[in-house]
């Protein structure tokens, strides 16, 4: 397992190990019906561990372990240790009570991508948002919320954040609409500080930030917002990530995959270049209000600012 795999979610390693099984499973030359009968179970039980859909027994793994041979007991409790890693639950599950089921899911894989590139129409990027916007966003058609339950969703999005800025930290490209950058969430002053940050943002080397402008017209992203989460681990194939309103999307079929990049890497090449981002930002703060701190011009902010 990598430093990667280790860092990552629940999700990300019982993919990880269900794919290890499964090619133990096929060098041994056992079908899943084998492998269910000596862990005491169903083909289908065999099928879902393998594809890293439902968690993992330590008894199960150390069975099938047997039954396929395995007498290196270093790499016997190094798997088993994993399956024990990959029945704990992330940080972010002590925020259960304020996450929906279907988005468990992204934040273990999210915490496990090398690269994550996304499209936004309405909203800043998540992992870009500053808290007066979080805290906006939150409470946006949800009518009256508890304010605890509101500081609970806002420390959950500033702690994904981490991520950014941790040792070997993930590369975020993000195409970004105009519209979502002009759209006052908060008020305008909310919005202000939201924008500088981006600015700041952009100096970092793993973060890339480009605008889609009004002038541009139709595009190919017209569909709506996604992610595609990109992993280290090669047993983690790249995900397609669309959410709803009260449910989301997990694509990782190849030709969902080829047309969401395809689709991704036109709206890159539509958009104005990443150096022209800053410039861009800076004419919106302009027309959004007066900024809280003083800017004379683009060049003259450090990588520091």
């Amino acid at each position: 397992m990598t430093e990667s795999g280790a860092q990552s979610g629940p999700t990300a390693l019982r993919i990880i190990l269900g794919a290890h099984l499964r090619r133990m499973r096929e060098a041994a030359g056992y079908s899943r019906s084998d492998a269910g009968w000596e862990i005491r179970s169903s083909e289908s039980k065999v099928s879902r561990m393998e594809l890293g859909r439902v968690g993992f027994k330590e008894r199960d793994v150390s069975d099938l372990l047997h039954l396929y041979g395995l007498d290196d007991g270093e790499e016997r409790e190094r798997l088993l240790a994993l399956a024990r890693e990959a029945n704990n639950p992330g940080w972010w599950h002590r925020y259960g009570d304020v996450l929906p089921s279907w988005f468990h899911s992204y934040l273990d894989l999210e915490a496990a991508a090398s690269m994550i590139r996304t499209y936004e129409l309405q909203f800043v990027p998540g992992l870009l948002q500053t808290e007066d916007y979080i805290r906006a966003v939150v409470q946006l058609g949800r009518g009256l919320i508890p304010a605890d339950e509101v500081d609970r969703r806002v420390a959950l999005r500033v702690g994904r954040q981490t991520i950014l800025r941790k040792q070997n930290p993930v590369r975020l490209w993000a195409v970004v609409d105009e519209a979502a950058l002009r759209r006052p969430i908060g008020g305008a002053k909310a919005m202000v500080l939201q924008l500088e940050h981006l600015i700041d943002m952009t100096q970092l080397p793993n973060v890339t930030l480009q605008v889609m402008p009004f002038k541009t017209g139709g595009h190919s992203g017209t569909g709506g917002a996604y992610s595609i989460l990109r992993f280290a681990e090669q047993d983690l194939p790249d995900i397609v990530y669309i959410e709803h309103l009260t449910s989301a999307l997990y694509l990782d079929k190849l030709e969902d995959l080829d047309q969401y990049t395809e689709t991704m890497e036109a709206l890159c090449v539509a958009a104005p270049s990443p150096n022209k981002t800053r410039d861009f930002l800076f004419n919106i703060l302009k027309t959004t209000g007066a900024a809280s701190r003083s800017f004379a011009t683009p060049s003259s902010l450090s990588a520091t600012s």
